[in-house]
């Protein structure tokens, strides 16, 4: 870490480490993102940070830091845990190494909306929040991303054109279905993937149209195909100690803004898969559609992953397919 964000945190822990009969007048909380400004995620977190505020009436304050300038999305869990800040944002799946069952929505084609996204995201909350309760974790709340498209240079018609390629990957999902399509698989960090692009390291990725609008996608693209790949969710969360030094109804207040934000940030996935599509529709991208018997290869892939993916996690895994098919999802 370098010194000077070593200083930084250093400084920040200490500014929240404020003594009791001070705290009572204010606490100042801070709190790590790794998403820019201007994707919907930070500006709902932008108001619903707003919400708590104003709930308290400013005797709890959260300052955000925005676009992973504080701490890395790597770091930003362990970062809550340590204590260096008490709330966090990660995109659940990027810790699907520590355990399988956060990478539950990136399995490919398990549900075909947001709809779909949001029931999982029901389902899978118990196992969360057990999870991080045991980290000393409290899950605040979660919200979807678009559905993930494919990015290329040609228009999308067949796995063939996926083979032999240098594939942008960001998860364990990811990179298991670059794999399983004969694909060259990349590990490349969002803020990283124009340049990875721009200097031959990736030559194709699948990501959400947001992602695209993000990295403007039109300066290293041409074809953008919306395919439900997947709907990730990020997972908004504070330190289980910080959350239970806090007054009661300080915490009640969180919470309620936190039920809210869920419910807001839902809405504006929604708005943001229609809106940065024709984002990329209007900078040059041309977008397509998914063949019939390419959506049918996609499908049996996804059906591959999630089995190994239930095998993998055990018995809550199985619990969690098993819910999400009897729901309607992975038809």
């Amino acid at each position: 870490m370098p010194i000077t964000r070593r200083a930084a945190l250093s400084a920040l822990a200490a500014a929240s480490s404020i003594p009791a009969a001070v705290a009572t007048a204010q606490t100042r909380w801070q709190m790590a993102t790794p998403y820019p400004d201007g994707n919907f995620h930070t500006r709902n977190i932008r108001d619903f940070l707003a919400e708590v505020e104003q709930a308290t009436s400013g005797k709890l304050a959260v300052q955000m830091h925005s676009n992973a300038s504080l701490l890395p999305m790597a770091g930003i869990k362990r970062g809550v845990q340590q204590g260096q800040v008490q709330m966090g944002e990660i995109l659940l799946s990027a810790y699907a190494n520590e355990d399988p069952m956060f990478d539950a929505d990136s399995l490919p084609f398990l549900v075909a909306d947001l709809s779909e996204a949001k029931r999982l995201g029901d389902l899978q909350r118990p196992f969360i929040e057990a999870r991080f309760q045991r980290q000393g974790l409290t899950l605040l709340y979660m919200v979807g991303w678009p559905a993930g498209g494919f990015y290329t240079q040609a228009p999308l018609t067949s796995l063939d054109q996926l083979r032999g390629s240098r594939f942008r990957t960001f998860n364990a999902m990811t990179t298991r279905f670059a794999g399983l399509v004969g694909a060259n698989p990349v590990q490349v960090q969002q803020a990283e993937v124009a340049q990875a692009f721009a200097t031959g390291i990736a030559t194709a990725m699948v990501t959400s149209a947001q992602t695209g609008v993000d990295t403007s996608a039109w300066d290293y693209a041409k074809h953008f195909t919306p395919a439900n790949f997947t709907m990730t969710k990020n997972a908004v969360f504070t330190s289980r100690r910080a959350l239970e030094g806090l007054p009661k109804d300080q915490a009640d207040a969180l919470r309620a803004a936190a039920a809210k934000a869920e419910e807001r940030g839902w809405r504006m996935a929604e708005e943001a898969t229609a809106a940065a599509e024709k984002r990329l529709a209007e900078r040059g991208l041309t977008i397509g559609t998914v063949p019939p018997e390419l959506a049918a290869a996609f499908r049996e892939i996804g059906n591959t992953m999630a089995e190994e993916w239930a095998t993998r996690t055990g018995e809550d895994g199985r619990k969690l397919l098993d819910a999400v098919r009897s729901s309607g999802g992975a038809r």
